[in-house]
């Protein structure tokens, strides 16, 4: 008797988030990819800066973030499939490497030779072409490391560290910027990666689990590209989820460009407040990754999803007319906790429903759809923000998102439990 009850005891507190905390390999990545995202969080602030100090001008922060988007593009059409036919680890820590030396090359030549807006570009296009390599191994890794019902909380896990990040990182970068220069923050950058590689050497992934059936019907390299995208568009959840997205990033592509615009241009505020205010709005973020996993189990995926798409929407349309700094900080916190929750649930559904051996190319296909819309978007919007005006923008973005919000209803995207709708469908329905 007693036996049965330490039995019963130990299954109602072996759960997914106990197992989690006890998986050496997803902990060491867990904390490598955290040191990394501190220095990324040094980025966020600097180039904008960077760019803004060497130019004064919105219009060129809008094309070096369409140039990012861009090389996101191009890179996303071969990514996924790179990713689905190499070692992820080492394909994750040689785009480290690369990044390193590719964000290491600004402080030197500033150094050395002194401003140079090309390099910018030349660096913000070779890190776009990386950095997409890397994140679409990244989301193929996190579905490696843990369990398939661990999937959520180590997603908001990582988010909330992730969050906590970009709330100690722009706060410092700000600092740093203001004192020395936004060159030392982007040298600050470089350094992470080196960290993430280290991290990286002693991670041990899973194996993949590969489909031989659905891999025989993928036949020809055109066919192989796109089998990413046609998962997507077969899967009525994911589907939705992509389009409605991409239109999202069509609306608020150049978003952080007129957000730190707003706070220099028309609040008249300094780099170090600039990096405080983008800090406190990361708090939303921390809120929304510990939260996510109990809304899931709570609410489901739809309720969740769509409530977050429309919270974002009306915190982004509410920065604009803000009269102060404080209520832009505590809307844009607002914006970040929705668009947390929203962007937790929509990456923990593609790693759940998508065949292991698919998983790179459906990462890349989502992000490559959505990467021409937020390329155009940003050029567009940053182009409309000179002639009338970063707040008017931005609340134009924030009605825009909310309108997408209440389209969603009317979509599969309101599905309470898709993973268990999509279970249903037969290996001969799959692509």
């Amino acid at each position: 008797m007693r036996a049965t009850n330490q039995s019963s005891i130990a299954a109602r507190t072996d759960t997914p988030s106990s197992r989690l905390w006890r998986n050496r390999d997803f902990n060491i990545f867990w904390t490598g990819q955290t040191l990394s995202t501190l220095g990324d969080s040094f980025a966020l602030v600097a180039l904008p800066l960077l760019v803004l100090q060497a130019t004064g001008s919105v219009a060129q922060m809008g094309l070096v973030t369409g140039v990012f988007g861009i090389g996101q593009l191009l890179a996303g059409v071969f990514a996924g499939v790179i990713v689905d036919r190499v070692n992820r680890r080492r394909l994750m820590i040689a785009c480290d490497i690369a990044r390193l030396a590719a964000y290491g090359a600004i402080p030197l030549w500033w150094a050395l030779r002194g401003p140079a807006l090309w390099l910018i570009f030349v660096v913000v296009a070779l890190v776009a072409v990386l950095s997409m390599g890397f994140q679409v191994a990244y989301m193929t890794a996190v579905a490696n490391l843990v369990d398939r019902d661990q999937i959520t909380d180590a997603n908001g896990r990582l988010q909330a560290t992730y969050a906590i990040a970009y709330v100690v990182g722009p706060t410092i970068a700000g600092l740093v910027s203001a004192r020395v220069g936004p060159v030392a923050a982007i040298g600050c950058d470089a350094l992470s990666f080196a960290l993430s590689a280290i991290s990286l050497t002693v991670v041990r992934l899973r194996a993949a689990r590969a489909d031989r059936a659905s891999e025989q019907r993928i036949e020809g390299r055109l066919a192989e590209l796109v089998a990413g995208a046609r998962y997507l568009w077969s899967e009525p959840t994911l589907r939705a989820i992509t389009w409605l997205t991409s239109i999202e990033a069509l609306l608020v592509g150049g978003g952080i460009d007129l957000f730190v615009f707003h706070l220099k241009h028309d609040l008249r505020q300094g780099d170090s407040a600039v990096g405080l205010v983008l800090g406190l709005a990361s708090v939303g973020a921390i809120l929304g990754s510990l939260a996510v996993p109990w809304l899931r189990r709570r609410f489901g995926f739809g309720a969740n999803w769509i409530t977050g798409f429309a919270f974002s929407g009306v915190a982004l349309a509410l920065i604009g007319p803000a009269p102060t700094v404080a209520l832009v900080a505590i809307c844009a916190a607002g914006f970040t906790l929705g668009d947390t929750v929203r962007a937790i649930l929509q990456v923990s559904l593609r790693q759940e429903l998508s065949p292991d051996h698919l998983l790179g190319r459906v990462t890349a296909a989502f992000w490559t759809i959505g990467g021409v819309p937020m390329s155009l978007g940003a050029a567009l919007t940053t182009a409309l923000a000179q002639r009338l005006g970063a707040p008017s923008i931005l609340l134009g973005m924030g009605v825009g998102v909310f309108a997408l919000a209440l389209i969603a209803i009317a979509t599969p995207a309101r599905a309470a439990r898709p993973e268990r709708l999509a279970a249903d469908i037969t290996p001969a329905e799959a692509p």
